[in-house]
C-alpha cells in the first residue's frame, strides 16, 4: 500500500535490487536442498508416482494437460498485462532482448529449481513441500531468516509488478476523471484481500483446477480476441492516434465493440460447466464439459477468435 501511494517509481530501486538477489537466494536455496539429500542423485532419480506400481500409476496425462492449461492461465495474465510496460520501452528491439532474455532463462532455472527442491523435500522430510512458505517453516536456523527475506522481497516485487499496474490502470482507464492510478491500485489491493487467496492456496486442488484453470476460460477469449484482431483483421497496423479519439475508427457502439463481446461470451461458455462442477457449484456434469474444462484457455481462445474473426468480416464495418 506504501509504494501505491508513492507510485510505481518509488519501487524501481527494489525491482532492480530483486532480480538478481531473488535468484542468488534461489540458487541457495537449490544447494541447501543438494547438501540435505546428499546429491542430486537422490533428488532427481526418486520414481515417478506415474510409473507402474506408483499410486498414481496410468494417470500422467490425466495431470498433465490440467496443469499445463494452469501454467499457461497462470502466466496468461502477464501476456495480456505486457503492454503496460512495454509501452515505455525505448525500441521494439529493447522490449524483444527483455523478454527473451528476461522471461524464458529465468523462469526455467527457477522451474527447476521448484522441482528438484521439491523432491528433495520427500528424502529430507518424508513427504513432499511444494509451498515455500511451508518449506521454510520446516527448514529451521538461520535459513529461516533468508528464505523469509526471500519471499517479501518477491512478493513485493511481483505484487506490485505483475498484479498491481495493469488492473490499476484498467480501473483508472474505466473511468478517468475519477479513477486515478493510485485509486486504481486502492481498489486492485481491497479485491486481492477480498477474493480470500489464502483459501485458494490451501490445496493443490483447489488452486490450479479452480482458481488458475477458472480464470483462464476468461483470459483465454480475450486473448484469442486481442490476437485475432490485431493480426488477421487490423494486420499489425493501428491508427494510433484514433485509439484516443472518441470520433475515431474504434469508437464502434459508444466505445463498445458488440461483436468482440459476443466473441467473449461464447468464448466463456464451453468452459462454464467444467468451472461449475470444479468449483463445487454443481454436483454433477457431462463429461464432455469436464474434458472441455481441462483445455479451458486453448478452447476459449480458439472459439474467441473465430468468432471475432468472422463477425469483424461479417458486419464489422456496419459497427464503425
Amino acid at each position: 500500500m506504501v509504494f501505491i501511494a508513492r507510485g510505481t517509481e518509488s519501487i524501481r530501486w527494489l525491482e532492480t535490487l530483486a532480480a538478481p538477489l531473488l535468484i542468488a537466494m534461489c540458487l541457495a536455496l537449490l544447494a541447501w536442498a543438494w547438501v540435505r539429500a546428499d546429491g542430486f542423485g537422490p533428488m532427481l532419480t526418486a520414481p515417478s508416482r506415474f510409473d507402474v506400481g506408483g499410486d498414481r500409476e496410468g494417470e500422467f496425462w490425466r495431470v498433465f494437460w490440467p496443469s499445463l492449461t494452469a501454467m499457461v492461465g497462470f502466466w496468461a495474465t502477464l501476456a495480456l498485462n505486457i503492454p503496460d510496460f512495454t509501452r515505455y520501452a525505448r525500441s521494439q528491439r529493447d522490449q524483444i532482448l527483455g523478454q527473451a532474455i528476461g522471461l524464458p532463462l529465468p523462469m526455467a532455472l527457477l522451474a527447476f529449481i521448484g522441482v528438484a527442491v521439491t523432491s528433495a523435500t520427500v528424502i529430507i522430510f518424508g513427504e513432499a513441500i511444494w509451498d515455500p512458505v511451508a518449506l521454510t517453516g520446516r527448514m529451521g536456523g538461520f535459513g529461516v531468516v533468508i528464505a523469509l527475506i526471500a519471499l517479501v522481497l518477491a512478493t513485493l516485487t511481483t505484487n506490485l509488478a505483475a498484479n498491481v499496474v495493469a488492473p490499476a490502470n484498467g480501473f483508472s482507464n474505466l473511468a478517468p476523471g475519477r479513477i486515478s492510478f493510485k485509486l486504481g491500485g486502492y481498489i486492485t489491493a481491497g479485491i486481492g484481500i477480498a477474493i480470500f487467496p489464502w483459501k485458494l492456496l490451501e490445496t493443490t486442488g483447489a488452486y490450479i483446477f479452480t482458481w488458475l484453470i477458472g480464470y483462464s476460460a476468461l483470459l483465454g477469449p480475450i486473448a484469442g480476441i486481442m490476437l485475432a484482431d490485431y493480426l488477421l483483421i487490423r494486420r499489425t497496423e493501428l491508427d494510433r492516434d484514433a485509439l484516443f479519439r472518441h470520433d475515431g475508427a474504434y469508437r464502434y457502439r459508444n466505445g463498445w465493440n458488440p461483436i468482440a463481446l459476443i466473441a467473449l461470451i461464447v468464448g466463456v461458455l464451453p468452459n462454464l460447466p467444467g468451472f461449475l462442477h470444479a468449483a463445487g457449484f454443481v454436483a454433477q456434469v457431462p463429461p464432455v464439459f469436464d474434458a472441455i474444462y481441462t483445455y479451458a484457455w486453448f478452447v476459449g481462445l480458439v472459439v474467441a477468435a473465430t468468432v471475432h474473426v468472422l463477425g469483424m468480416r461479417l458486419i464489422g464495418r456496419s459497427i464503425g
